[in-house]
């Protein structure tokens, strides 16, 4: 025991107690980002069911689109969703916070219904299938990653600001050209975010206790959402094909 007690000081081994709680911490992490991909998942899942009903009825249709009002109320109210789930993750509750995450899943079904329309089923189905490769593939890599990813989701978010300026440009100047690009960019970025936002939670995660550990994972589960549907947008406008 001597000689193993001096072996592992020498070459500063770990002791058996730091790999017990080293791999006790890694299946501890492992098991909160299944939560956060599940209630991810389900957020995805609550869009698809909210956006088909909505296109499944016409009167419902008619009803929220043509009264303008109620459609930017809408907007504006996902806005303050995910304003409250973020900045409320010290105050709310975690049960409250996974309520307002599936409440702004349900509200994203309806606002993008009209997108999803302009579409072929055919289309949307096959972009929803290279959104949900490129999102694995991304997250994967930012999960496993030994590479700190931090300088790299700074430029990102500074790159999205951007790509939101350029993008309200673009409502008033209506060019397909800027368009494309813009959609271009907007893949880029989310691509990125997806990895970056991978390894934040998972760091956070590691780091948290069992009080907060629900509330990030609804929030990780938001920022993941947010990465797919967003992802999935930009490639959408890119690979869609219009109906006749």
């Amino acid at each position: 025991m001597e000689n193993y007690s001096y072996y592992n000081n020498a070459y500063n081994a770990p002791t058996a107690a730091q790999v017990e709680d080293e791999m006790a911490l890694t299946n501890y992490v492992n098991a909160v980002m299944r939560r956060v991909y599940g209630k991810m998942a389900l957020g995805l899942l609550v869009t698809a069911l909210v956006s088909w009903m909505v296109a499944s009825s016409e009167t419902m249709m008619m009803f929220i689109f043509e009264n303008t009002w109620l459609f930017w109320g809408l907007m504006i109210g996902e806005l303050a969703l995910v304003f409250a789930i973020s900045a409320g993750l010290q105050k709310f509750s975690s049960a409250t916070s996974t309520a307002l995450f599936y409440l702004y899943s349900a509200i994203n079904g309806i606002t993008l219904t009209p997108l999803i329309l302009a579409y072929t089923q055919e289309s949307v189905a096959l972009t929803f299938l290279i959104t949900a490769a490129v999102f694995g593939t991304m997250t994967i890599f930012g999960y496993v990653t030994k590479q700190d990813l931090s300088k790299m989701g700074t430029f990102l978010v500074m790159a999205l600001i951007a790509l939101i300026v350029v993008s309200v440009i673009n409502i008033f100047v209506h060019s397909t050209a800027m368009g494309w690009l813009i959609s271009c960019a907007g893949v880029l970025i989310f691509i990125g975010l997806t990895a970056w936002d991978t390894q934040k939670i998972k760091r956070m995660v590691a780091e948290s206790d069992s009080v907060m550990v629900g509330k990030i994972a609804t929030w990780g589960a938001l920022s993941l959402y947010l990465d797919f549907i967003n992802l999935f947008i930009y490639l959408l406008r890119i690979f869609g094909g219009g109906r006749d």
